[in-house]
């Protein structure tokens, strides 16, 4: 044999472990295929139920959102007329209000000058009380 033919026969060899070698991983890609269709067969199978329901969840937390908008608004609405009503009955009571306990302190303070009972004073008029009683 000539080096040309050793040469052809080495390449003939190696190129025939070539493709035995690729066919090799051509059949295990194959199987790895295969599998990954039924994995993703059974990811499909288990999570569209899943995706189904939290759709459906979603739909029910829409609604009670609207609900709760509705409460707020009307909430709100309480609110505003609960302070204009609370505002107008301070506005119509407290002047009569303070005029009568102006009044009423006015006359319990003639009362007691008529009748010679205690006098109520302000802060630093007249002499001292004498405490020691």
């Amino acid at each position: 044999m000539t080096t040309g033919e050793i040469a052809v026969l080495v390449a003939a060899v190696v190129c025939g472990l070539a493709v035995l070698g690729l066919l090799v991983a051509l059949v295990s890609l194959r199987r790895e295929v295969t599998r990954l269709g039924r994995l993703a067969d059974d990811l499909t199978r288990r999570t569209v139920p899943l995706v189904a329901d939290a759709h459906r969840v979603v739909g029910q937390a829409a609604t009670e959102m609207e609900r709760v908008g509705a409460v707020l608004d009307s909430t709100e609405s309480v609110h505003a007329t609960v302070d204009s009503a609370s505002r107008l009955a301070y506005r119509a009571f407290a002047n009569p209000v303070v005029k009568v306990l102006a009044v009423r302190a006015g006359a319990a303070s003639g009362v007691r000058r008529l009748t010679g009972g205690p006098s109520v004073e302000g802060p630093g008029a007249g002499a001292p009380r004498d405490r020691s009683r």
